[in-house]
């Protein structure tokens, strides 16, 4: 009966969380079983019927049935979705025991993947449904899905080289990130789908604002992913990455100029991260032995990028939209000054000394139109700006046993880190006018 009421896709919601209700009352398993196969019984066969490679060319010449199939298999999909998204809670208070999620898996991935790899995927909504569908399998699977993540990764990165104005595929391996980033046997999996993202022809086209504010989405699904990529996998992982992250930093410094606000708070957000692990690192190398220690990289990542990201950091500070930018501006710039108070009292102060962010510094004022700055500003400017950036510094690593930093809320800290963004805040005012 619910597949005749052709109900909307929330009434459709509603109703299907209500069954659910009612199965958790179930105490016979097997009946809870057979119960959840015949609900979506005809979500399997509608995917089952768009795949069929004997069929595929008839339908497709067929517009009108062909449309009826697409509508059934998104219905199908979202109906999946649903489920798995109320089991993530059911499972963990113990209406359903693992049983009843194999169960599902056996069925549901088989044929998602063979969708995955159909040309059907050229339609948006059929991709969006059937990335939801996954994400929410994943989130509600736990180990029972690890076996299948080499699968569904090269499906994601595949099928996002295919299709590459659509950002589903890129946010859906953020929520693979998520769930199983910390374990190491796939680190080679994680590294490889980083590199595809990141070497793929839309992000690699990443070389000005402008083309960052025409694809907002895919470049904020980019950064959500880089985000996750830093915090949930390991450190050999990070290592393992260098190259990859020194591209993405550099593609994240470029969006960070973006006029449309999401891109460019999304990009900072990613490079406050890359720099708040950076941080973490590098306190901790002096203290504990290991034979893999991600500093190593992310210095030589701010050696090769740093001017750049100054530069583009100091440019998103320019224009109309500038006061939306002057919080996350403040926080990288007494995170990058930071980094410098580390180096210069520890072994990477033969690489890395204060004189090199004063030179990107003076070089990038130097290099601003003169209705911004004029010549003697820009001298007075630089020399209050090395000031504060160096109490700055001191202040963050004071501040580094805050909850906040800890917990990933990264923000200006101490005296000295709101005199900089006080000093940021009106060089964004006096520019934007």
């Amino acid at each position: 009966n619910l597949d005749k009421n052709n109900l909307a896709l929330e009434e459709e919601k509603c109703v299907v969380a209500a069954i659910m209700v009612i199965l958790e009352s179930f105490s016979d398993k097997q009946l809870q079983n057979n119960s959840l196969t015949r609900l979506l019984s005809s979500s399997y066969t509608a995917l089952e019927k768009l795949t069929d490679v004997d069929k595929e060319n008839s339908l497709r010449n067929n517009p009108a049935a062909y449309i009826q199939f697409l509508n059934a298999a998104v219905k199908g999909l979202y109906r999946m979705g649903i489920v798995f998204s109320h089991l993530s809670t059911s499972l963990s208070l113990g209406y359903f025991d693992d049983s009843t999620i194999v169960v599902l898996l056996n069925l549901f991935w088989p044929l998602l993947e063979k969708l995955f790899k159909s040309v059907h995927m050229e339609n948006r909504n059929l991709t969006a449904a059937a990335c939801k569908a996954l994400s929410q399998a994943v989130k509600s699977s736990g180990q029972h899905f690890l076996m299948m993540i080499p699968t569904v990764l090269d499906c994601l990165s595949t099928n996002f080289l295919s299709f590459q104005s659509n950002d589903c595929y890129v946010r859906t391996a953020v929520v693979v990130i998520e769930e199983f980033g910390h374990r190491e046997e796939y680190g080679a999996l994680f590294i490889n789908t980083f590199d595809r993202f990141t070497s793929s022809a839309s992000i690699t086209a990443l070389t000005s604002s402008n083309i960052c504010d025409q694809m907002p989405d895919l470049v904020e699904a980019y950064m959500s992913f880089t985000i996750s990529y830093m915090f949930f996998c390991s450190e050999e992982v990070l290592v393992a990455s260098g190259s990859v992250l020194e591209l993405s930093v550099q593609k994240a410094a470029i969006c960070c100029t973006a006029m449309h606000r999401g891109v460019a708070l999304s990009a900072m957000s990613y490079i406050s991260c890359f720099l708040e692990i950076t941080i973490r690192s590098l306190l901790e190398y002096e203290t504990r032995f290991s034979e893999v220690s991600f500093s190593a990289i992310a210095t030589q990542v701010l050696l090769h990028s740093g001017e750049g990201l100054i530069s583009n950091i100091i440019h998103a500070l320019l224009g109309p939209s500038a006061l939306s930018r002057v919080h996350k501006s403040a926080t990288i710039l007494q995170q990058i000054a930071s980094i410098f108070q580390i180096c210069v009292q520890s072994k990477w102060k033969t690489a890395i000394s204060w004189n090199s962010l004063f030179h990107w510094l003076q070089s990038t004022m130097d290099c601003l139109p003169e209705e911004y700055l004029k010549q003697n500003e820009i001298n007075y400017l630089v020399t209050i700006w090395k000031e504060t950036l160096v109490v700055a510094a001191s202040d963050y690593l004071a501040s580094r046993e805050n909850d906040s930093i800890r917990n990933g809320n990264m923000r200006p800290q101490g005296r000295g880190g709101r005199a900089l963004k006080k000093i940021i805040r009106n060089f964004a005012d006096v520019s934007k006018t």
